[in-house]
């Protein structure tokens, strides 16, 4: 028992003189992160089921091809792991999926993948920031060294929400710009007799190369009203999707105008001129608001020089007749 604390408190004090205050913590954390990765490739190796692979070979034969039917599937290595990438409570699972959709990401494995980049990213961070630490040798305080081994681990584990959040936003902004031409040319197409059917697919082909997250949204309700989902249900679906609140509005005429027999053509055109209105607010909006925002740059990058060139003579001659 005596030998086993004389070596503990060797290499307790190696650990300390090495590597500074937190190296008994560092080592054991850099053991854990070695067990991990040591351990992770035995589980990514686990045998295929049987019966698997079996269903998998028979749809393979009766299909002709390699590749199955369905696009977009979850990805089978994040699959095994769905119960630890996944949220369990399912309004939390319906809320990250949502965040999803809305940024762009509608695949299965969309949520797995989410989750997995910021558990990855979050372990990649504190493994550089503890080399970087083990590198310097520990110099500073406990202190430092344990932000240092922190910080990157924190930024990497929240990069994912930041990229996500930012591809939302972007998604939003253009669906914004677009939504009031889309209005425009889908009047036009129920005014020159077409039903809203095929001016929804008529201008989700004309806005494509323009606006694609707008464009994308409406082939979406195209291909749901072909397949004979409900129009209303359709229609309702696609604002959840969006979250924005001119769409949810345009939505709510549509399904007005069609459950009370009004023209459709006549709720467009009303709407239309509200979206090209609202679009001129906007844009007055952004050329109110750029004066005040100029203001600061204005401050730091003329201010400064004006006063050198103003001020400067005069400092100059008053040094001068001070030295005499």
């Amino acid at each position: 028992m005596e030998f086993f604390r004389n070596l503990f408190a060797k290499t307790n004090g190696y650990l300390v003189d090495q590597l500074g205050e937190l190296g008994p913590l560092i080592a054991v954390g850099g053991l854990g992160v070695l067990l991990c990765l040591i351990a992770l490739p035995t589980l990514l190796k686990q045998q295929k089921d049987p019966y698997k692979k079996l269903r998998q070979e028979r749809g393979e034969v009766e299909s002709g091809k390699k590749n199955g039917l369905r696009l977009g599937g979850k990805n089978q290595k994040l699959d095994r792991f769905a119960q630890y990438l996944e949220p369990q409570d399912k309004q939390e699972l319906s809320a990250t999926q949502l965040m999803m959709i809305r940024a762009g990401y509608r695949s299965k494995s969309a949520i797995q993948m989410f989750n997995f980049a910021k558990l990855a990213l979050g372990i990649g961070g504190l493994i550089l920031g503890t080399l970087y630490v083990l590198i310097s040798g520990g110099g500073g305080s406990a202190q430092s060294s344990v932000l240092t081994v922190l910080i990157p681990g924190l930024v990497g584990y929240y990069a994912p929400k930041y990229w996500v959040t930012k591809r939302m936003q972007t998604r939003e902004e253009q669906i914004n710009a677009g939504f009031p031409d889309s209005l425009d040319l889908m009047l036009v197409c129920v005014e020159a007799g077409q039903s809203l059917d095929q001016a929804i697919i008529k201008v989700a082909r004309e806005i494509k190369p323009s606006y694609p997250a707008l464009a994308e949204e409406f082939e979406i309700v195209s291909y749901e009203m072909k397949a004979g989902k409900d129009k209303t249900k359709v229609l309702r679906d696609m604002g959840e999707r969006v979250g924005i609140q001119d769409v949810n509005s345009f939505i709510t005429t549509l399904i007005q105008s069609a459950t009370f027999g009004t023209s459709v053509a006549e709720a467009l055109r009303v709407y239309a001129d509200e979206m090209r209105d609202k679009r001129v607010m906007r844009a007055e909006e952004k050329a109110n608001k750029l004066p005040t925002k100029l203001t600061l740059f204005t401050m730091m990058f003329c201010v400064p020089p004006l006063l050198v060139i103003l001020i400067g003579p005069s400092i100059y001659g008053i040094a001068t007749d001070l030295s005499r």
